[in-house]
């Protein structure tokens, strides 16, 4: 075979047609509120109570709310772009399969792996914080688990500990909640969702009353610097509309609900993170914060224990909702992976019943509960980060040539990005920039991480490609 043409076999792309829309196996039930929810449900959870603390601590002082607001304004140039593809290609797999039809299978498979890197963490990471919560719980009614058993082995402050099992329970069973149904899983995750907001406001005008200007003093401590730095950390709470648009096969009017749920959780997640920024801040002072309960913590200091209790048990719904989401986010972009044959086809069956892909959602749920019972909180956070920035980054400038390609301009779209093509490329940089923000430790995970998947994709994927054994035909 010639090299040209290996080389262009990297590069097959996959086929989109109005006929896929229709008939994907997968029930669509879904709406823009169910969408809007799932949303919030995964960016307002973990992120909101821990990362604000974690950020003022290290990076940006009192001026925490500036670096939400820096990573929110690059979050919605992103969501923008996912808005437009998702209402011109409504398949599952969200970024994955939007780059597999603009930039081919190599990129894909790159991307696709790296987003299963961001789902397995972000589950992971949050499960180990809804066990710490759940556990603050549990510590009010005087009920202890072993040591060992309280967190992962290395944990800071836990020298005993040798597995975290309150996170890994609750991450099977999530995944056992995913297999009941996605019809059954939004509506829990709904109901969690308002609770979840209620929480947090709550807390918002409880804490009001106790903020101290001084605290505010100085404003960035770490100077600008810090502040794009936390917002690079930042990203780690955003990710939820990336989950969202893994959906599309799912939802009843994709075109039109999915730039709308994509869009509207955003703006909702935005306003919640920066108004408790705010506050906490000015309740406790910055460098008291870097703990894995900020929220709890700056209640008990101005003594209103019993709203610390209610705050707890927020978290733990909150960061419940957020497990939901994520875990079916990672399910869903498995199955597309598996579908297009770069994945063993074990993965994208679905069971006849609930339509959902039952091996793929135990498979998924029990190595993140591995990762949440052996691995840190300190070492999986900002492996998240880096794999949904090269998501946002690639999503961007694909919306450059999916406008570009004549293959797509006969695909109906109820989206587009305005101002085109100034904000697609602004969201590419933005990304890239904060990509280079992170740590050298997350690089070096990111690459570890990138080189396993290349050896699975030239060892597996590529020889069973439906992609490239359709074009052969």
């Amino acid at each position: 075979m010639p090299k040209n043409k290996k080389l262009a076999d990297l590069f097959v792309r996959k086929e989109v047609n109005t006929d896929m829309f229709k008939k994907t196996g997968l029930e669509k039930s879904l709406t823009a509120f169910s969408l809007t929810t799932m949303g919030v449900g995964a960016i307002v959870g973990a992120g909101i109570f821990i990362t604000p603390g974690i950020i003022a601590a290290m990076y940006s002082g009192p001026g925490v709310w500036l670096s939400y607001l820096l990573a929110a304004v690059v979050c919605s140039l992103a969501a923008l772009c996912y808005s437009e593809f998702s209402s011109t290609i409504p398949l599952a797999g969200s970024a994955y399969t939007y780059i597999y039809t603009v930039f081919g299978e190599l990129l894909a498979w790159i991307l696709g792996w790296s987003l299963i890197s961001e789902y397995l963490f972000a589950v992971s990471s949050v499960a180990v914080s809804w066990s710490a919560y759940f556990q603050n719980i549990l510590a009010g009614f005087h009920l202890h688990l072993p040591e060992i058993f309280r967190a992962a082995y290395g944990t800071s402050g836990s020298p005993h500990a040798i597995f975290d099992l309150p996170a890994f329970a609750i991450t099977m069973i999530i995944a056992y909640l995913l297999v009941q149904g996605v019809r059954e899983s939004a509506k829990v995750n709904a109901v969690m969702v308002i609770l979840k907001i209620s929480v947090i406001l709550l807390f918002i005008l409880v804490a009001a009353f106790y903020v101290r200007p001084t605290n505010y003093n100085p404003i960035l401590p770490f100077g600008f610097k810090g502040v794009i730095r936390g917002a690079a950390v930042a990203f780690y709470a955003y990710i939820g509309f990336d989950a969202v648009s893994t959906a599309s096969e799912e939802v009843k009017n994709p075109k039109r609900d999915m730039p709308i749920g994509i869009v509207s959780s955003l703006i909702v997640a935005s306003v919640l993170y920066i108004s408790l920024s705010v506050v906490l801040v000015g309740v406790v002072h910055y460098t008291k914060l870097n703990v894995a309960d900020p929220v709890a913590l700056a209640l008990h200091l101005i003594k209103q224990n019993w709203v610390a209790g209610i705050v707890s048990l927020g978290a733990v719904v909150g960061m419940t909702t957020v497990l939901i989401v994520m875990s079916y986010g990672g399910t869903r972009l498995i199955f597309a992976i598996s579908r297009d044959g770069l994945l063993p086809k074990v993965l994208h069956k679905l069971n006849p019943k609930t339509h959902v892909p039952v091996i793929n959602t135990w498979v998924f749920g029990l190595i993140a509960s591995i990762f949440a019972g052996i691995i840190p909180l300190s070492k999986i956070a900002e492996l998240v980060n880096i794999g949904t920035l090269f998501a946002f980054a690639m999503v961007s400038l694909g919306v450059v040539f999916l406008r570009k390609d004549r293959k797509f301009r006969n695909l109906p779209k109820s989206f587009e990005v305005p101002l085109y093509p100034v904000i697609p490329i602004l969201s590419f940089l933005a990304c890239g920039y904060l990509m280079l923000q992170l740590a050298a430790f997350t690089w070096e995970m990111f690459g570890i991480w990138l080189v396993i998947g290349l050896i699975l994709y030239f060892s597996y994927g590529f020889s069973h490609s439906v992609a490239r054994r359709e074009e052969k035909l």
